[in-house]
């Protein structure tokens, strides 16, 4: 089993957005191939908004961050493996960003009580697209 700072280092891009007040922790992300070799070109990325810190704009900024941080690591597609159905907020968020819906995974994600929901697939084209 690896650390978190172990795991953190293994990440292409590792980033983190604080308060500007109090310099706490308010999110998250990492950025990583989706594969290696000749699928080595399409990125994936996870993360993570503290609890209780929903409609600041948190989540935004980091995705907004990631696509270009994306870019400039070299990298022409980021795709979202795993977006649960039900999670709206951020479905919607990557479809704001213009994120395409690649498709759903019926029971492809289980919960922490044990079922199983659909997982939506995204992908982003960052060489067509202007990040703004």
């Amino acid at each position: 089993m690896i650390d978190g700072a172990e795991f953190f280092s293994e990440q292409t891009l590792s980033a983190v957005s604080e308060d500007p007040d109090t310099g706490k922790l308010t999110g998250l992300y990492i950025l990583h191939p989706n594969n290696v070799g000749r699928c080595g070109h399409i990125a994936n990325a996870s993360f993570a908004v503290k609890e209780g810190l929903k409609g600041q704009r948190i989540g935004e900024s980091l995705v907004k961050d990631c696509l270009e941080k994306a870019k400039m690591c070299g990298f022409s597609i980021l795709q979202f493996n795993a977006v649960v159905e039900s999670n709206l907020p951020a479905r919607k968020l990557y479809q704001k960003l213009g994120f395409q819906l690649l498709g759903t995974i019926p029971g492809g994600f289980k919960m922490k009580d044990g079922h199983f929901e659909n997982i939506c697939l995204y992908y982003y084209d960052l060489q067509q697209a202007e990040i703004s």
